[in-house]
């Protein structure tokens, strides 16, 4: 809930993806600790009832398949 309302105020003033993820930096620790410790089908329930972290989600993953694939590098 923390990191939908975080951001549910980045999108309504309209940051694009660069902002968010400098904006959201503090949350990745939280992201991350729900992702290694959800069980079968709970982060897809998480992203059901929290469209706007959901939306964080997509954006995480849109940035590790870049790295992944070369795209962007690793830091």
């Amino acid at each position: 809930a923390t990191i939908d309302a975080k951001m549910q105020q980045l999108l309504g003033a309209r940051c694009d993806d660069a902002s968010i993820m400098a904006e959201m930096y503090d949350h990745m620790a939280g992201f991350k600790q729900l992702l290694d410790s959800s069980q079968h089908g709970e982060m897809d329930e998480l992203c059901h009832r929290f469209p706007s972290f959901y939306r964080y989600a997509k954006i995480l993953e849109s940035i590790a398949a870049a790295i992944q694939s070369g795209a962007l590098p690793k830091l």
